[in-house]
């Protein structure tokens, strides 16, 4: 097992630089850096969180280098554009791999995962989700991982728990008709149905759609009484505001894509009671939350968009260093190849943000945490193992 746990000191970036510190930070300033790739939505509707990611994981990078770096070198991240595109995402690949020269990168967003994944399985360079949690991220091919839980892990936990736990009896299930919302809202409607509740609306919509009066008078009328919601960022919240001007009061869940402050500011009272999953540990389970959630207030003025999302964003750079630091102790350089290696080697990442790892296969499994809106906070609901 590879136990990395920064110390204190280095998660808050405004404590000065030890004396003890600096002969490790001289030794890995002067060395080449370690760079790894991030592919992600810097610029259009999903940049919101995308920016924040890159953000997160620039953060841990400043924290490695100032511990010491990765073998004794800085890390540097290189971020590329994907406008959540798959497009914009196989160039940004295609620069990863035939400018750069870098054997791994990280990326997210359901539908840009599954177009690079050809890539990195012909070019033999190691791709890791971060972030997108389609269930068939876990069969794209022998290069493409994932170190974010798909949504058979929190989906199919609160479609059980709706039933059992709420009491939900008829549910509706409204997805966004793309990677990211087709197979979830299917695990939604097998957990929901399996655990003896029975779905009464299964309605997708155009990713591009703005009104949805339509889908939702067909779902009023099935008469549910709770509406789970897979969608996007931009997307969620206008569909629960249309369902409150429709007179919809039923209660409304989602995964950890609406876990974000902005959600709250945009749908104010219409919030109340909407439940969100997170894969992540909050501040009451890792006490190394508050701090870095302090730091970040300073640094950006604000809080983070999508706080479990940069929690994982943060912890790829301390696994990127296990990975990189088993290949250096063995002599071994660090290709495609030889950090799939690793990553399966070491398998049990010990991550001071998300806590521990364990890459099983093409998966990975956590607890799951429920948060529910009350009074316009999030507040805690249920931890489901």
């Amino acid at each position: 097992m590879t136990n990395i746990v920064l110390p204190r000191r280095q998660l808050l970036a405004a404590t000065a630089l030890t004396a003890l510190a600096a002969p490790a930070i001289v030794r890995a300033q002067s060395k080449e850096p370690i760079r790894l790739g991030t592919a992600m939505p810097l610029t259009g509707s999903q940049a919101g969180y995308g920016a924040d990611f890159v953000t997160g994981m620039r953060m841990a990078a400043k924290d490695v280098t100032e511990a010491g770096g990765i073998a004794g070198r800085p890390v540097e991240i290189l971020a590329l554009d994907t406008q959540a595109d798959p497009q914009l995402g196989i160039n940004a690949v295609n620069r990863f791999i035939g400018v750069e020269k870098l054997p791994m990168y990280f990326v997210a967003w359901s539908p840009v995962v599954k177009a690079v994944a050809p890539i990195s399985n012909r070019e033999k360079v190691l791709a890791i989700n971060t972030g997108a949690n389609a269930p068939e991220i876990a069969h794209l091919g022998d290069y493409v991982y994932t170190a974010f839980p798909l949504a058979d892990v929190d989906i199919s936990k609160l479609a059980t728990y709706s039933v059992k736990t709420l009491g939900k009896k008829r549910a509706a299930v409204l997805y966004i008709n793309n990677d990211t919302g087709i197979d979830a809202a299917k695990i939604y409607r097998e957990f929901f149905t399996a655990a003896g509740g029975q779905i009464v609306a299964f309605e997708a919509y155009d990713p591009k759609a703005t009104e949805f009066t339509g889908m939702l008078l067909k779902t009023r009328a099935a008469n549910p009484d709770m509406v789970h919601i897979h969608g996007l960022l931009t997307d969620v919240p206008q569909v629960i505001a249309q369902m409150r001007q429709l007179g919809m009061t039923q209660r409304v869940s989602t995964y950890s894509v609406a876990y974000n402050p902005k959600i709250l500011e945009q749908l104010g009272a219409a919030a109340e009671g909407l439940i969100v999953t997170s894969l992540a540990p909050g501040v009451a389970e890792n006490p190394r939350l508050t701090p870095f959630i302090e730091r970040w207030k300073k640094e950006a003025g604000r809080a983070p968009n999508g706080l479990p999302y940069i929690q994982y964003q943060y912890d790829m750079v301390l696994m990127a260093k296990a990975m990189y630091e088993y290949l250096d102790k063995k002599g071994i350089a660090a290709t495609g190849e030889s950090l799939r290696e690793a990553l399966l080697a070491v398998k049990t990442f010990e991550l001071p943000m998300t806590g521990q790892m364990v890459v099983d296969g093409h998966r990975v499994d956590k607890p799951v945490y429920l948060l529910t809106v009350e009074k316009g906070q999030f507040v805690p609901l249920a931890t489901l193992s």
